[in-house]
Protein backbone atom coordinates (compact mmCIF):
# COMPACT_ATOMS: atom_id res chain seq x y z
CA UNK A 1 0.00 0.00 0.00
CA UNK A 2 1.32 3.44 -1.01
CA UNK A 3 0.50 6.93 0.28
CA UNK A 4 -2.93 6.81 -1.40
CA UNK A 5 -5.85 4.53 -0.58
CA UNK A 6 -7.72 3.12 -3.57
CA UNK A 7 -10.58 0.66 -3.32
CA UNK A 8 -11.85 -2.00 -5.69
CA UNK A 9 -15.56 -1.83 -6.33
CA UNK A 10 -17.77 -4.91 -6.54
CA UNK A 11 -17.74 -4.62 -10.32
CA UNK A 12 -13.91 -4.50 -10.41
CA UNK A 13 -13.33 -7.44 -8.08
CA UNK A 14 -12.67 -10.85 -9.64
CA UNK A 15 -12.61 -14.30 -8.06
CA UNK A 16 -8.96 -15.07 -7.36
CA UNK A 17 -7.98 -11.51 -6.49
CA UNK A 18 -5.55 -11.46 -3.57
CA UNK A 19 -3.99 -9.03 -1.09
CA UNK A 20 -1.30 -9.49 1.56
CA UNK A 21 -0.22 -7.73 4.76
CA UNK A 22 2.96 -8.43 6.76
CA UNK A 23 3.23 -7.36 10.40
CA UNK A 24 5.69 -8.14 13.21
CA UNK A 25 4.10 -8.51 16.63
CA UNK A 26 5.68 -6.22 19.22
CA UNK A 27 5.03 -6.33 22.93
CA UNK A 28 3.64 -2.80 22.60
CA UNK A 29 1.03 -4.14 20.16
CA UNK A 30 -0.08 -6.74 22.69
CA UNK A 31 -0.32 -4.11 25.42
CA UNK A 32 -2.28 -1.68 23.23
CA UNK A 33 -4.70 -4.44 22.29
CA UNK A 34 -5.13 -5.29 25.97
CA UNK A 35 -5.71 -1.63 26.86
CA UNK A 36 -8.28 -1.23 24.08
CA UNK A 37 -10.18 -4.43 24.91
CA UNK A 38 -9.60 -4.82 28.65
CA UNK A 39 -8.08 -8.29 28.13
CA UNK A 40 -6.01 -8.97 31.29
CA UNK A 41 -5.12 -12.61 30.59
CA UNK A 42 -1.62 -12.81 32.16
CA UNK A 43 -0.31 -15.13 29.42
CA UNK A 44 -0.18 -12.03 27.20
CA UNK A 45 2.07 -10.01 29.48
CA UNK A 46 4.49 -12.30 31.37
CA UNK A 47 6.44 -15.26 30.01
CA UNK A 48 6.31 -16.97 33.42
CA UNK A 49 2.52 -16.90 33.35
CA UNK A 50 2.44 -18.14 29.75
CA UNK A 51 4.55 -21.12 30.84
CA UNK A 52 2.62 -21.74 34.05
CA UNK A 53 -0.87 -21.36 32.62
CA UNK A 54 -0.53 -22.36 28.98
CA UNK A 55 2.70 -24.41 28.83
CA UNK A 56 4.16 -21.89 26.42
CA UNK A 57 7.56 -20.35 27.14
CA UNK A 58 7.05 -17.01 25.37
CA UNK A 59 4.55 -14.20 25.73
CA UNK A 60 1.61 -14.90 23.44
CA UNK A 61 -0.36 -12.24 21.59
CA UNK A 62 -4.12 -12.27 21.89
CA UNK A 63 -5.53 -14.60 19.23
CA UNK A 64 -7.71 -11.82 17.85
CA UNK A 65 -4.72 -9.48 17.59
CA UNK A 66 -3.78 -11.33 14.41
CA UNK A 67 -7.40 -11.60 13.37
CA UNK A 68 -7.89 -7.87 13.84
CA UNK A 69 -5.23 -7.18 11.22
CA UNK A 70 -7.72 -8.49 8.66
CA UNK A 71 -9.73 -5.36 9.30
CA UNK A 72 -6.78 -3.30 8.06
CA UNK A 73 -6.22 -5.53 5.04
CA UNK A 74 -9.88 -5.56 4.00
CA UNK A 75 -10.48 -1.90 4.79
CA UNK A 76 -7.33 -0.57 3.14
CA UNK A 77 -6.58 -2.95 0.29
CA UNK A 78 -9.19 -5.50 -0.79
CA UNK A 79 -11.89 -4.39 -1.25
CA UNK A 80 -10.60 -1.18 0.44
CA UNK A 81 -12.33 2.03 1.59
CA UNK A 82 -16.09 1.61 1.90
CA UNK A 83 -15.95 -2.09 2.82
CA UNK A 84 -18.48 -3.23 5.42
CA UNK A 85 -17.85 -6.44 7.39
CA UNK A 86 -20.80 -8.88 7.48
CA UNK A 87 -19.45 -12.17 8.89
CA UNK A 88 -16.12 -13.71 9.86
CA UNK A 89 -15.06 -17.14 11.10
CA UNK A 90 -11.68 -18.22 12.47
CA UNK A 91 -9.86 -21.45 13.18
CA UNK A 92 -6.80 -20.60 15.31
CA UNK A 93 -4.02 -23.14 14.75
CA UNK A 94 -0.83 -21.63 16.19
CA UNK A 95 -0.30 -18.92 18.81
CA UNK A 96 1.50 -15.75 17.80
CA UNK A 97 4.49 -14.98 20.00
CA UNK A 98 5.85 -11.52 20.61
CA UNK A 99 8.49 -11.04 17.90
CA UNK A 100 6.74 -13.27 15.34
CA UNK A 101 6.27 -11.89 11.84
CA UNK A 102 2.80 -12.72 10.53
CA UNK A 103 1.86 -12.72 6.85
CA UNK A 104 -1.90 -12.37 6.24
CA UNK A 105 -3.48 -13.17 2.89
CA UNK A 106 -7.06 -12.72 1.68
CA UNK A 107 -8.30 -14.28 -1.55
CA UNK A 108 -11.66 -13.68 -3.23
CA UNK A 109 -13.52 -16.99 -3.59
CA UNK A 110 -17.10 -15.88 -4.28
CA UNK A 111 -19.16 -12.89 -5.44
CA UNK A 112 -22.88 -12.57 -4.76
CA UNK A 113 -24.89 -9.67 -6.22
CA UNK A 114 -25.48 -6.95 -5.47
CA UNK A 115 -22.40 -6.31 -3.23
CA UNK A 116 -21.37 -9.40 -1.25
CA UNK A 117 -17.86 -10.80 -1.55
CA UNK A 118 -16.53 -13.87 0.28
CA UNK A 119 -12.78 -14.02 0.93
CA UNK A 120 -10.66 -16.88 2.16
CA UNK A 121 -8.43 -15.58 4.96
CA UNK A 122 -5.24 -17.03 6.33
CA UNK A 123 -2.06 -16.14 8.19
CA UNK A 124 1.32 -17.84 8.57
CA UNK A 125 4.29 -17.00 10.81
CA UNK A 126 7.91 -16.60 9.74
CA UNK A 127 8.37 -20.37 9.92
CA UNK A 128 5.54 -20.95 7.47
CA UNK A 129 3.25 -22.38 10.18
CA UNK A 130 -0.45 -21.63 9.85
CA UNK A 131 -1.59 -19.18 12.53
CA UNK A 132 -5.26 -19.01 11.60
CA UNK A 133 -7.61 -19.54 8.68
CA UNK A 134 -11.22 -18.71 7.97
CA UNK A 135 -13.63 -16.84 5.71
CA UNK A 136 -14.95 -13.30 5.67
CA UNK A 137 -18.11 -12.03 3.99
CA UNK A 138 -18.15 -8.31 3.27
CA UNK A 139 -20.24 -5.79 1.42
CA UNK A 140 -17.87 -4.38 -1.19
CA UNK A 141 -18.04 -0.69 -2.13
CA UNK A 142 -19.92 0.34 -5.25
CA UNK A 143 -18.40 3.82 -5.51
CA UNK A 144 -14.79 4.20 -6.64
CA UNK A 145 -12.57 5.94 -4.06
CA UNK A 146 -9.00 7.19 -4.35
CA UNK A 147 -7.84 9.41 -1.52
CA UNK A 148 -4.80 10.15 0.70
CA UNK A 149 -4.26 8.03 3.77
CA UNK A 150 -5.80 9.41 6.94
CA UNK A 151 -3.23 10.57 9.49
CA UNK A 152 -4.02 8.99 12.88
CA UNK A 153 -2.67 10.21 16.19
CA UNK A 154 0.51 8.48 17.29
CA UNK A 155 -0.05 6.22 20.30
CA UNK A 156 2.71 5.78 22.87
CA UNK A 157 2.60 3.59 25.94
CA UNK A 158 3.50 5.08 29.29
CA UNK A 159 3.59 2.21 31.75
CA UNK A 160 2.93 3.03 35.36
CA UNK A 161 5.83 2.43 37.70
CA UNK A 162 4.89 -0.50 39.92
CA UNK A 163 7.97 -2.53 40.80
CA UNK A 164 8.91 -0.51 43.87
CA UNK A 165 5.35 -0.37 45.14
CA UNK A 166 5.18 -4.16 44.81
CA UNK A 167 8.43 -4.58 46.77
CA UNK A 168 7.22 -2.36 49.60
CA UNK A 169 3.82 -4.06 49.66
CA UNK A 170 5.46 -7.50 49.99
CA UNK A 171 7.05 -6.36 53.26
CA UNK A 172 3.70 -5.61 54.86
CA UNK A 173 3.49 -9.00 56.63
CA UNK A 174 7.14 -9.05 57.69
CA UNK A 175 8.57 -7.68 60.91
CA UNK A 176 10.82 -4.63 60.56
CA UNK A 177 14.52 -5.40 60.70
CA UNK A 178 17.21 -3.59 62.68
CA UNK A 179 19.38 -1.56 60.30
CA UNK A 180 22.65 0.17 61.13
CA UNK A 181 22.42 3.51 59.34
CA UNK A 182 26.01 4.63 58.82
CA UNK A 183 26.65 8.35 59.41
CA UNK A 184 23.22 9.85 58.54
CA UNK A 185 24.41 13.43 58.90
CA UNK A 186 22.47 15.15 56.15
CA UNK A 187 18.79 15.63 55.36
CA UNK A 188 18.55 13.05 52.56
CA UNK A 189 20.08 10.12 54.43
CA UNK A 190 18.36 10.88 57.73
CA UNK A 191 14.95 11.32 56.10
CA UNK A 192 15.43 8.09 54.14
CA UNK A 193 16.00 6.11 57.32
CA UNK A 194 13.09 7.76 59.16
CA UNK A 195 10.73 7.29 56.21
CA UNK A 196 11.59 3.58 56.06
CA UNK A 197 10.94 3.33 59.80
CA UNK A 198 7.57 5.06 59.48
CA UNK A 199 6.65 2.61 56.72
CA UNK A 200 7.31 -0.27 59.12
CA UNK A 201 10.27 -1.57 57.14
CA UNK A 202 13.18 -0.99 59.53
CA UNK A 203 14.16 -0.16 63.10
CA UNK A 204 17.03 2.25 62.44
CA UNK A 205 20.16 2.41 64.57
CA UNK A 206 21.68 5.79 63.74
CA UNK A 207 25.47 5.52 63.89
CA UNK A 208 27.32 8.82 63.85
CA UNK A 209 28.03 12.03 65.80
CA UNK A 210 24.92 12.25 67.99
CA UNK A 211 24.93 16.04 68.33
CA UNK A 212 25.26 16.47 64.57
CA UNK A 213 22.48 13.98 63.82
CA UNK A 214 20.11 15.71 66.26
CA UNK A 215 21.03 19.11 64.82
CA UNK A 216 20.10 17.96 61.31
CA UNK A 217 16.82 16.51 62.63
CA UNK A 218 15.96 19.74 64.44
CA UNK A 219 16.82 21.83 61.39
CA UNK A 220 14.40 19.95 59.14
CA UNK A 221 11.77 19.27 61.81
CA UNK A 222 12.27 15.49 61.84
CA UNK A 223 11.28 13.45 64.90
CA UNK A 224 14.00 10.91 65.68
CA UNK A 225 13.13 10.50 69.34
CA UNK A 226 12.33 6.79 69.02
CA UNK A 227 15.55 5.91 67.18
CA UNK A 228 18.60 4.50 68.90
CA UNK A 229 21.72 6.61 68.34
CA UNK A 230 25.24 5.19 68.58
CA UNK A 231 27.55 8.15 69.07
CA UNK A 232 30.83 8.23 67.09
CA UNK A 233 33.24 11.11 66.55
CA UNK A 234 33.68 10.91 62.77
CA UNK A 235 32.66 9.05 59.61
CA UNK A 236 35.55 6.59 59.70
CA UNK A 237 34.51 5.31 63.12
CA UNK A 238 30.85 5.45 62.08
CA UNK A 239 31.64 2.92 59.35
CA UNK A 240 33.57 0.66 61.73
CA UNK A 241 30.88 0.80 64.42
CA UNK A 242 28.02 0.20 61.99
CA UNK A 243 29.83 -2.83 60.57
CA UNK A 244 30.47 -4.09 64.10
CA UNK A 245 26.73 -3.92 64.86
CA UNK A 246 26.09 -6.11 61.82
CA UNK A 247 28.83 -8.57 62.75
CA UNK A 248 27.42 -8.97 66.24
CA UNK A 249 23.88 -9.57 64.99
CA UNK A 250 22.43 -6.41 66.52
CA UNK A 251 21.64 -5.22 63.00
CA UNK A 252 20.45 -7.33 60.07
CA UNK A 253 21.37 -4.81 57.37
CA UNK A 254 23.65 -1.86 56.77
CA UNK A 255 22.52 1.42 55.19
CA UNK A 256 24.84 4.09 53.79
CA UNK A 257 24.41 7.62 55.11
CA UNK A 258 26.25 10.80 54.12
CA UNK A 259 29.79 9.41 54.13
CA UNK A 260 31.63 8.44 50.96
CA UNK A 261 30.87 4.97 49.61
CA UNK A 262 34.55 3.97 49.56
CA UNK A 263 34.91 4.79 53.25
CA UNK A 264 32.02 2.56 54.28
CA UNK A 265 32.94 -0.25 51.90
CA UNK A 266 36.52 -0.22 53.20
CA UNK A 267 35.14 -1.14 56.64
CA UNK A 268 32.83 -3.73 55.07
CA UNK A 269 35.68 -5.36 53.13
CA UNK A 270 38.12 -5.67 56.05
CA UNK A 271 39.32 -9.25 56.31
CA UNK A 272 39.54 -9.04 60.11
CA UNK A 273 36.60 -6.91 61.22
CA UNK A 274 34.43 -6.57 58.09
CA UNK A 275 31.43 -8.40 56.65
CA UNK A 276 33.10 -10.48 53.98
CA UNK A 277 32.02 -14.01 53.18
CA UNK A 278 33.44 -16.62 50.83
CA UNK A 279 31.69 -14.88 47.94
CA UNK A 280 32.79 -11.66 46.28
CA UNK A 281 30.81 -8.55 47.23
CA UNK A 282 28.84 -6.98 44.37
CA UNK A 283 26.10 -4.46 43.67
CA UNK A 284 22.76 -4.88 41.91
CA UNK A 285 20.51 -2.16 40.55
CA UNK A 286 16.82 -3.09 40.73
CA UNK A 287 15.27 -1.17 37.85
CA UNK A 288 11.64 -0.28 37.22
CA UNK A 289 11.69 0.60 33.50
CA UNK A 290 8.25 1.72 32.22
CA UNK A 291 8.98 0.50 28.67
CA UNK A 292 10.07 -2.99 29.81
CA UNK A 293 7.57 -5.55 31.13
CA UNK A 294 9.82 -7.13 33.77
CA UNK A 295 11.78 -6.15 36.84
CA UNK A 296 15.31 -5.63 35.52
CA UNK A 297 18.44 -6.34 37.59
CA UNK A 298 21.74 -4.79 36.41
CA UNK A 299 25.03 -5.96 37.90
CA UNK A 300 27.68 -4.87 38.74
CA UNK A 301 27.55 -1.11 38.28
CA UNK A 302 28.89 0.18 41.59
CA UNK A 303 31.47 -2.04 43.32
CA UNK A 304 33.63 -4.16 40.99
CA UNK A 305 35.38 -1.95 38.46
CA UNK A 306 36.90 -4.50 36.06
CA UNK A 307 35.72 -7.91 37.30
CA UNK A 308 37.54 -11.07 36.25
CA UNK A 309 35.82 -14.21 35.04
CA UNK A 310 35.94 -15.65 38.57
CA UNK A 311 34.54 -12.40 39.94
CA UNK A 312 31.66 -12.59 37.48
CA UNK A 313 30.72 -16.05 38.72
CA UNK A 314 30.14 -14.60 42.20
CA UNK A 315 28.49 -11.47 40.82
CA UNK A 316 26.07 -13.68 38.90
CA UNK A 317 25.28 -15.95 41.84
CA UNK A 318 24.62 -12.91 44.02
CA UNK A 319 22.17 -11.51 41.48
CA UNK A 320 20.50 -14.89 40.93
CA UNK A 321 19.99 -15.30 44.68
CA UNK A 322 18.40 -11.85 44.80
CA UNK A 323 16.12 -12.74 41.90
CA UNK A 324 14.93 -15.82 43.79
CA UNK A 325 14.11 -13.69 46.83
CA UNK A 326 12.17 -11.38 44.50
CA UNK A 327 10.17 -14.47 43.45
CA UNK A 328 11.71 -14.83 40.00
CA UNK A 329 11.98 -18.60 40.19
CA UNK A 330 14.22 -19.15 37.16
CA UNK A 331 15.72 -15.81 36.16
CA UNK A 332 16.95 -15.32 32.62
CA UNK A 333 20.43 -13.84 32.49
CA UNK A 334 21.78 -11.91 29.52
CA UNK A 335 25.58 -11.55 29.57
CA UNK A 336 26.14 -8.30 27.74
CA UNK A 337 28.79 -7.27 25.27
CA UNK A 338 28.91 -5.06 22.18
CA UNK A 339 28.11 -7.99 19.89
CA UNK A 340 26.32 -11.31 20.08
CA UNK A 341 29.13 -13.45 18.64
CA UNK A 342 32.26 -14.73 20.35
CA UNK A 343 35.28 -12.74 19.19
CA UNK A 344 38.82 -13.25 20.40
CA UNK A 345 39.57 -9.52 20.50
CA UNK A 346 36.59 -8.71 22.77
CA UNK A 347 37.27 -10.23 26.18
CA UNK A 348 33.71 -9.85 27.39
CA UNK A 349 32.48 -12.19 24.62
CA UNK A 350 34.98 -14.88 25.65
CA UNK A 351 33.96 -14.55 29.29
CA UNK A 352 30.27 -14.69 28.33
CA UNK A 353 30.83 -17.95 26.47
CA UNK A 354 32.77 -19.37 29.42
CA UNK A 355 30.06 -18.38 31.90
CA UNK A 356 27.40 -20.08 29.78
CA UNK A 357 29.43 -23.27 29.62
CA UNK A 358 30.02 -23.08 33.38
CA UNK A 359 26.26 -22.95 33.82
CA UNK A 360 25.93 -26.01 31.60
CA UNK A 361 28.38 -27.81 33.89
CA UNK A 362 26.59 -26.78 37.08
CA UNK A 363 29.24 -24.28 38.19
CA UNK A 364 26.60 -21.54 38.07
CA UNK A 365 23.12 -22.54 39.19
CA UNK A 366 19.59 -21.24 39.56
CA UNK A 367 19.16 -19.41 36.26
CA UNK A 368 19.13 -19.65 32.46
CA UNK A 369 22.17 -17.95 30.93
CA UNK A 370 22.93 -16.75 27.43
CA UNK A 371 25.67 -14.60 26.01
CA UNK A 372 27.32 -12.78 24.60
CA UNK A 373 24.29 -10.67 23.77
CA UNK A 374 24.15 -7.07 22.66
CA UNK A 375 21.77 -4.96 24.75
CA UNK A 376 19.10 -4.78 22.03
CA UNK A 377 18.96 -8.57 21.72
CA UNK A 378 18.72 -9.02 25.46
CA UNK A 379 15.64 -6.84 25.86
CA UNK A 380 13.98 -7.03 22.42
CA UNK A 381 12.70 -10.28 20.95
CA UNK A 382 12.14 -8.47 17.66
CA UNK A 383 15.79 -7.36 17.47
CA UNK A 384 16.92 -10.90 18.23
CA UNK A 385 14.71 -12.40 15.54
CA UNK A 386 16.07 -9.97 12.94
CA UNK A 387 19.55 -11.31 13.76
CA UNK A 388 18.29 -14.91 13.80
CA UNK A 389 19.18 -15.39 17.47
CA UNK A 390 17.22 -18.25 18.99
CA UNK A 391 17.38 -18.23 22.78
CA UNK A 392 15.09 -18.50 25.82
CA UNK A 393 16.69 -15.31 27.18
CA UNK A 394 16.36 -12.77 24.36
CA UNK A 395 13.60 -10.26 24.91
CA UNK A 396 12.95 -11.69 28.38
CA UNK A 397 16.10 -10.93 30.37
CA UNK A 398 15.63 -10.51 34.11
CA UNK A 399 19.33 -9.97 34.87
CA UNK A 400 21.84 -8.03 32.77
CA UNK A 401 25.46 -8.89 33.59
CA UNK A 402 27.53 -5.99 32.29
CA UNK A 403 31.19 -6.25 31.22
CA UNK A 404 32.45 -3.74 33.78
CA UNK A 405 31.40 -1.00 36.18
CA UNK A 406 31.66 1.76 33.59
CA UNK A 407 29.28 0.05 31.18
CA UNK A 408 26.83 -0.84 33.94
CA UNK A 409 26.84 2.60 35.52
CA UNK A 410 26.20 4.29 32.18
CA UNK A 411 23.45 1.81 31.30
CA UNK A 412 21.61 2.28 34.60
CA UNK A 413 21.83 6.06 34.43
CA UNK A 414 20.74 6.15 30.79
CA UNK A 415 17.65 4.15 31.69
CA UNK A 416 16.96 6.51 34.59
CA UNK A 417 17.37 9.75 32.68
CA UNK A 418 16.25 8.78 29.17
CA UNK A 419 13.70 6.03 29.82
CA UNK A 420 12.07 7.39 32.99
CA UNK A 421 13.28 4.37 34.98
CA UNK A 422 13.48 4.19 38.76
CA UNK A 423 16.54 2.52 40.29
CA UNK A 424 17.02 1.00 43.71
CA UNK A 425 20.32 -0.52 44.81
CA UNK A 426 21.61 -3.24 47.09
CA UNK A 427 25.04 -4.71 47.83
CA UNK A 428 25.21 -8.50 48.11
CA UNK A 429 27.79 -11.11 49.04
CA UNK A 430 28.41 -9.70 52.51
CA UNK A 431 27.12 -11.12 55.79
CA UNK A 432 24.15 -8.74 55.62
CA UNK A 433 22.49 -6.81 52.78
CA UNK A 434 23.87 -3.32 52.31
CA UNK A 435 21.63 -0.47 51.16
CA UNK A 436 23.89 1.69 49.01
CA UNK A 437 21.94 4.81 48.14
CA UNK A 438 22.92 7.86 46.13
CA UNK A 439 22.23 11.51 46.86
CA UNK A 440 20.29 11.62 43.58
CA UNK A 441 17.95 8.76 44.58
CA UNK A 442 14.28 9.57 44.95
CA UNK A 443 12.49 8.93 48.24
CA UNK A 444 10.68 6.02 46.57
CA UNK A 445 13.97 4.48 45.41
CA UNK A 446 15.40 4.71 48.92
CA UNK A 447 12.30 3.07 50.33
CA UNK A 448 12.47 0.31 47.73
CA UNK A 449 16.14 -0.33 48.55
CA UNK A 450 15.18 -0.71 52.20
CA UNK A 451 12.36 -3.08 51.21
CA UNK A 452 14.80 -5.27 49.27
CA UNK A 453 17.04 -5.43 52.35
CA UNK A 454 14.03 -6.50 54.43
CA UNK A 455 13.16 -9.29 51.98
CA UNK A 456 16.78 -10.49 51.93
CA UNK A 457 17.07 -10.43 55.73
CA UNK A 458 13.87 -12.45 56.15
CA UNK A 459 15.03 -14.94 53.53
CA UNK A 460 18.26 -15.33 55.51
CA UNK A 461 16.24 -15.92 58.69
CA UNK A 462 14.21 -18.61 56.93
CA UNK A 463 17.36 -20.37 55.67
CA UNK A 464 18.83 -20.33 59.18
CA UNK A 465 15.62 -21.86 60.56
CA UNK A 466 15.58 -24.73 58.05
Amino acid sequence: MGEMLENRTWDEIKVGDRATLVRTCRFEDVELFGIATGDLNPTHYRAEDALRLASHDHIMAQSLWGGSLLSALLGNELPGPGTVYKTQDFAFEQPVEVGDTVTLTVTVVEKTPPTDVVLECGAVNQRGESVFRGHARVAAPTVKVTQPKIELHEARLARRHHVFEDLIRRCADRDPIAVAVCHPCDQVSLEGAVDAARAGLIDPILVGPAARIRAVADEIGLDIGAARIVDTPHSHQSAERAVELCRSGEAEALMKGSLHTDEMMHAVASSQTGLRTGRRISHVFIMDVPSYPRTLLITDAAVNIYPTLDDKVDILQNAIALAHVLEIAQPKVAILSAVETVQSKITSTLEAAALCKMADRGQITGAILDGPLAFDNAISAEAARIKNIVSPVVGQADILLVPDLEAGNMLAKQLSYLADADAAGIVLGARVPIVLTSRADSAKARMASAAVAVLLAHARRNRAAD
